[in-house]
């Protein structure tokens, strides 16, 4: 009687082809779930940064309606009255930046307000032609409800690469004079 004393050593090719798939499978799944991780995050990041600019465009208007009572001015002078940009629900633009609040009506002939600059040294928002386009832009809406109230709707969208975002606040003020 013979005895086999050779003895198989190494994987097989299947053996071989069965990991190497395993490992890619791990590695994969891993890259997918880290790649899910920041697309979050930057829609995160994105959607603060609407929320904030939304919520800065109703600033301004509310401090030019109290501007208006400290000087003695019409509540809605410069916001919404027969004559002023806003008037009639027409989509117009705040400036942080302008010292005034000046509330002008978007560029006639375009489809919405310009898009948002950011100054690169401080990170402010505005409209200064020197800087940078974001991809945000920022619509403001004002629509008289009574003559004692006014309802302001701010609309911030911004894209990435094929999807739209959008974010809204909505926010009534009154005459408190």
């Amino acid at each position: 009687m013979k005895i086999n004393t050779k003895k198989e050593k190494g994987f097989t090719l299947v053996e071989s082809l069965i990991a190497i798939s395993i490992l890619v499978l791990a590695v994969t799944g891993a890259f997918a779930a880290a790649q899910n991780g920041i697309s979050s995050a930057i829609f995160s990041k994105d959607q603060i940064v609407a929320f904030y600019l939304a919520q800065e465009g109703v600033e301004i208007v509310r401090n030019r309606r109290d501007q208006n009572g400290l000087t003695g001015a019409n509540w809605l002078s410069g916001i919404a009255n027969a004559g002023d940009p806003c008037n009639n629900g027409k989509k117009c633009k705040v400036d942080s930046l302008d010292q005034v609040n000046t509330i002008s009506t978007c560029p006639q002939g375009q489809p919405s307000c310009p898009v948002l600059k950011q100054d690169p040294v401080n990170g402010f928002f505005g409209y200064d032609s020197s800087w940078p386009d974001t991809t945000f832009k920022r619509e403001v809406e004002i629509t008289s409800i009574n003559a004692n109230e006014v309802s302001i709707t701010v609309t911030v969208t911004w894209s990435k690469g094929l999807v739209n975002r959008s974010f809204r606040a909505r926010e009534n003020i009154f005459n408190w004079q």
